[in-house]
């Protein structure tokens, strides 16, 4: 029916355009002055001029033709065509004995040479411009045929239609199958994307599911691997919590992704209200869990944030880039550059800002170099805290969440049982107006320092990358998800609690080493090689889950849990910490294993390691 319509439609366009030749032609003989006697030769000719050009356009097949593969020949039967028009036309015009001038058939014939001409070969052009222009497209499948695909397809429409060609959806919904999004089609679900790839020629696959597990991701990735196309994603809703998904979210896959757990569902009006109009002061707050810290509290109307830290260059980069985040703008920002363990200056810290919120960040982590250094460990993880948590309870602070880890749970090195002392400062004070928490969660992906950017650094080196034991596991979670549930830990504590995050599953070292290396653009025991160096001390084969040290009751969020621990004499702590400190001025490795151990009956320092 649409052929038909244009078969029909052609005539009648170049109706129009011989028309508008032989008009043209005697304005420009005449230069824009036709007199009547010529006026009245063009419109008792007019007629005539409609049915015979186009008569003889339908003699010689020019509506016949495939227009976008017109050539040579084609021109060649418009040139003949045109001329024998025009010598019909002039015989009419001889016989019905019309004035009319030579020189305007000359124009008239010129001018339906190009504009006869021209619209045809004006389609082949078209049609070869398009062809060109979407050979240099990049052909893009989008995975997620749901609210975040349907506005990446809309966004690559209104900024990107030049450099992509989004050719189908795939998604897994059967209900899905075969339906189509602003005419773009699903074309299968996830199983088919090697065979969509191959019939549709994709180059890239962005995966637009911010909502999906790491284990689906993961999935995608390996599918992606297997059939060499490069794949991108959005972030993970916890990513975009405060945004939406735009085309400038678009990225490379990255570890995250690939351990992407489920929407962290925080009650953003619980954590508010503890947080809005309160002088917060966050410790360690240039280290990665103590910045972002800072970054969500900024966004939650506190009043003040005091940022305390002994890093004097981590501290400049983050009041430069608070102070230059619009969402930041609406809190006071107060840097405090100095040491948790020199309590004089936290006293000065706490008379001057008189925080009402406290964020215990600061702390020695590396397990191997607090195992050569314990005197060390105990200045930091546990004086430094007792500095901090004496000025709380004497300042009067609302609440003070000391920031814990997994390798307090049942610990084999003095960082892990410097942590759990840390925790039982905490619960001694059970008496204080202020309420002490602690939150214990694994590690965090990209944190200084950590597994990530060393495996980062050695890959850049050429390897080899260095990973402790074949079946050595961790568990982890990203630093903005930590955060979120550190703060909504916060809002949920009375006081004493000792909360644990629920990390997911383990995660095989050797597994996080290889993707890295394939994200870099190589191939893992062939481009750079991986070498297993033995566990470290004080280092475990397989961290234990954080429930697992007592009983544990479940809370209001998923994701928390509360410690059932034992009750801690504060009087002793008191006494037993002040050993700690003379044997941590003397240096005295062996004393200090021993006290920890008579203070900590879970630690065992002399594990033998396999």
């Amino acid at each position: 029916m649409m052929f038909s319509n244009k078969r029909f439609l052609l005539p009648v366009i170049d109706a129009v355009i011989v028309t508008a030749c032989m008009y043209l032609a005697l304005l420009f003989r005449f230069e824009g002055r036709i007199d009547n006697a010529h006026m009245a030769s063009f419109l008792r000719m007019l007629p005539i001029i409609i049915f015979v050009r186009p008569a003889i356009f339908w003699l010689f097949g020019l509506y016949k033709g495939m227009w976008r593969y017109a050539g040579l020949r084609d021109l060649s039967s418009i040139i003949k065509a045109v001329t024998l028009g025009s010598v019909v036309l002039a015989a009419f015009i001889f016989f019905l004995r019309l004035p009319y001038s030579r020189g305007v058939f000359a124009i008239d014939w010129l001018l339906n040479l190009v504009l006869v001409g021209g619209e045809r070969f004006a389609v082949r052009a078209l049609r070869e411009w398009r062809t060109e222009r979407v050979k240099r497209m990049k052909r893009i499948l989008i995975v997620g045929a749901g609210d975040a695909g349907e506005m990446i397809l809309r966004e690559i429409r209104s900024h990107l239609k030049s450099e992509y060609l989004v050719v189908g959806f795939i998604d897994d919904h059967r209900a899905k199958q075969g339906m189509s999004i602003h005419g773009v089609k699903v074309l299968g679900r996830r199983h088919d994307i090697p065979q969509v790839v191959k019939q549709r020629n994709i180059e890239e696959i962005i995966i637009a599911m911010p909502s999906a597990s790491g284990k689906i991701i993961r999935d995608i990735v390996s599918i992606c691997e297997g059939i060499e196309v490069k794949c991108r994603t959005i972030p993970g809703l916890n990513e975009l919590i405060y945004g939406r998904v735009s085309i400038k979210e678009i990225r490379d896959i990255t570890l995250k992704d690939l351990l992407r757990r489920a929407e962290v569902k925080m009650d953003l009006p619980e954590i508010a209200s503890y947080l809005e109009g309160k002088r917060v002061l966050v410790t360690g707050a240039a280290g990665s869990i103590g910045s972002e810290t800072c970054r969500q509290i900024a966004q939650l109307n506190a009043s003040e944030i005091i940022a305390l830290d002994y890093n004097e260059n981590g501290l400049f980069f983050l009041e430069h880039e608070l102070k230059k985040d619009k969402n930041s703008k609406s809190v006071s920002l107060k840097i405090a550059l100095g040491d948790i363990k020199d309590k004089e200056k936290m006293r000065l810290i706490f008379a001057r800002f008189q925080p009402e919120i406290i964020f215990h960040a600061a702390a020695y982590k590396h397990v191997p170099l607090m195992e050569d250094n314990p005197a060390e460990a105990i200045k930091n993880n546990i004086n430094g805290t007792a500095n901090l948590v004496d000025l709380a309870d004497e300042y009067g602070g609302h609440k003070f969440i000391n920031i814990s880890t997994d390798k307090a749970v049942n610990p084999i090195s003095v960082m892990g049982a410097s942590k759990r002392m840390a925790e039982m400062l905490g619960q001694s004070k059970d008496d204080s107006k202020t309420c002490f928490i602690s939150v214990r969660f694994g590690n965090v992906l990209g944190s200084d320092g950590s597994v990530v950017p060393l495996f980062r650094r050695q890959i850049a080196e050429g390897g080899p990358v260095t990973v402790t034991h074949p079946e050595a596991t961790r568990y982890f979670m990203t630093i903005p998800e930590a955060v979120q549930l550190i703060l909504q830990a916060g809002a949920m504590g009375r006081g004493g609690e000792i909360f644990v995050l629920d990390m997911g599953e383990p995660i095989k070292i050797v597994d996080l080493a290889r993707d890295l290396i394939r994200f870099s653009g190589f191939e893992p025991d062939e481009d750079i090689s991986i070498e297993f160096i033995g566990l470290r001390p004080g280092e475990k084969l397989h961290e234990e889950p954080l429930r697992v040290q007592g009983a544990v009751r479940a809370t209001i969020h998923e994701c928390i849990f509360v410690a059932e621990m034992p009750r801690v004499d504060g009087k002793r702590l008191k006494a037993d910490v002040e050993v700690l400190k003379e044997l941590a001025r003397e240096g005295n490795r062996h004393r200090i294993a021993e006290k920890l151990k008579e203070m900590i009956p879970e630690y065992r320092p002399n594990v033998k390691k396999k």
